[in-house]
Order: structure tokens, then C-alpha cells, then sequence
């Protein structure tokens, strides 16, 4: 793993550190247009304890909005509490105001939870949170993620097919592999999400793959990932790995002590494999 030039700066702004400070006066400290991806989950409905910090979501949208370049990306990983039988439907008024901002509603993707332990009496078990990709235009770069087809090489393809039902077929070739669909499965909890056990003094982490499945596929090597809301440092420690510059901001010293100590634990590692 090559290093990323620690020295360089993104307005008053050292890259590649995260910084203990509210994510809307932090932000302002970084120039209009000039971030590739923002990768973040915030801590909607207040369904975890983040030691009693809260977030201004119009405030926090508006500097993302603004520091994200023409063709950047948002990814908004976030779900909805259920209170009484009603779901809050945060997530799609967090949606609907990121889209009246300006932004592109590229896709909505889903994550889905392979050992999630929460079930209701009266309703299937919740699964998933959303990822939803906004976009200034049109996406600057898509690295799209790829799996092997089950069927490869030539056979006969269904081909102009017209209201009358009659399935034209003309010989083909099948590819050997395909685009992933928009909705990415992922293992939860130690070993899944990570095996940074301290990261679980954090009460809400999402799976390292997530993050860099992201990354890897809306930015290329040297761009610039920010986190707005930190945490436990993921989104920056994948960025760190895959060779992307990024900031971090946390309100809480604790979590962004969490986090330096994950960015010091790969740094470790990148010296043992030297």
C-alpha cells in the first residue's frame, strides 16, 4: 500500500485527518465544488445514543451539497424508526430535500443485513437500510463493481420481440460477467462489519466492504472522500487503504479517538507487510 501525500491541504484543511469538530463549521472550511465522494451515515431518529450529540440535517445538507463537485457524489446511508407500528420516513424526507437542493437522485440502493436480530409480532423482519446515491450531473466516474454469469458464451436471444408474442431469436454471446444489481449484502457485527474490535465502542458502524465498494466505485486513486459524521472512522479507513485523500469530522472526541486509533492500526499493518 503506497502512502497518500499527507501534506497536502484542501483549503484550511489537512487531508487525510480526522478532525474533532461539528461537521457544518468544519465543512465551511473546505472550498466550493472540490470534493469527489461524501460517504456518511447520519444518526437519524435518534435510534442510537451518541452521547447526547444531535446533527442539523438542512444545515449538514446545504455544506455537502456545496463542497461536492460538479459530477461528485453523495452516498446517504440511513433507515427509519418504528414507533408504535408507523415508520418515521425520515430517510425519504432526507431524500426529497437533497433532491430540491440540486442534487441528482442517481439511484437508491439498498443494504441488506445478513444476520440482522430485530423482529416485530406483526410484520416481517427489517433487513435493509437505504444508500441513496446523489449526484451533481452526472456522475464524473463509475467503476462498476462485477460478477460472474452463470450462463457464458453463445446461444440464441430473444430479440425484437413484438405484441404479438412471437419470440424472435438470433444467436448472441453471453458475457462472462455483469454489472452488480443495487442492492449489496453484507455480514453484520464482529467479523462482518470489521475486526477492529474497538470500533464496536461505537454504537452504530457500517460493514468496511460497504465502504469500499462505494469508494471503489464512484471515485478513482488520489480523489478526495469526506465523512461528515465520522464515527468510527470507516468511510476514512477505506479511503486511507484504496489510496483516496479524505477528511473526517466527529462532534465526540471519544469516536474520533476511535477512529485515528483504526487509521493508526492500518498504518501498523502497512509497516508489517513492508
Amino acid at each position: 500500500m503506497d502512502k497518500i501525500n499527507t501534506n497536502t491541504k484542501i483549503g484550511d484543511l489537512d487531508l487525510n485527518e480526522i478532525y474533532c469538530e461539528d461537521c457544518v463549521i468544519g465543512m465551511q472550511k473546505i472550498p466550493d465544488n472540490s470534493v469527489d465522494l461524501v460517504l456518511t451515515s447520519p444518526p437519524y431518529d435518534n435510534l442510537r445514543d451518541y452521547k447526547g450529540y444531535s446533527f442539523d440535517f438542512e444545515k449538514i445538507a446545504e455544506q455537502i451539497y456545496r463542497v461536492i463537485k460538479q459530477g461528485g457524489v453523495l452516498v446517504w446511508v440511513v433507515g427509519d424508526k418504528t414507533k408504535n407500528g408507523n415508520r418515521s420516513l425520515t430517510s425519504f424526507r432526507h431524500a426529497l430535500f437533497f433532491q430540491a437542493l440540486g442534487f441528482n437522485a442517481h439511484d437508491v440502493m439498498i443494504y441488506q443485513k445478513k444476520n440482522t436480530p430485530f423482529m416485530r409480532s406483526n410484520a416481517y423482519t427489517n433487513c435493509f437500510e437505504f444508500m441513496f446515491i446523489f449526484s451533481k450531473g452526472s456522475p464524473n466516474t463509475f467503476n462498476p463493481l462485477k460478477t460472474k454469469t452463470v450462463r457464458q458464451g453463445k446461444e440464441k436471444l430473444v430479440a425484437n420481440k413484438k405484441t404479438d408474442g412471437i419470440n424472435n431469436k438470433v444467436w448472441g454471446e453471453l458475457k462472462s460477467e455483469k454489472t452488480l444489481i443495487n442492492i449489496w449484502e453484507y455480514a453484520v457485527g464482529l467479523g462482518g462489519s470489521t475486526n477492529d474490535k474497538i470500533a464496536f465502542q461505537h454504537s452504530a458502524i457500517f460493514p468496511e466492504k460497504l465502504a469500499t465498494d462505494h469508494i471503489l466505485s464512484w471515485t478513482n486513486e488520489n480523489d478526495i472522500v469526506v465523512d461528515p459524521m465520522t464515527g468510527s472512522g470507516t468511510t476514512c479507513k477505506m479511503a486511507k487503504l484504496y489510496k483516496r485523500n479524505f477528511i473526517g469530522f466527529d462532534i465526540s472526541e471519544e469516536y474520533v479517538n476511535i477512529a485515528k486509533e483504526r487509521i493508526k492500526l492500518l498504518d501498523n499493518q502497512f509497516l508489517l507487510d513492508l
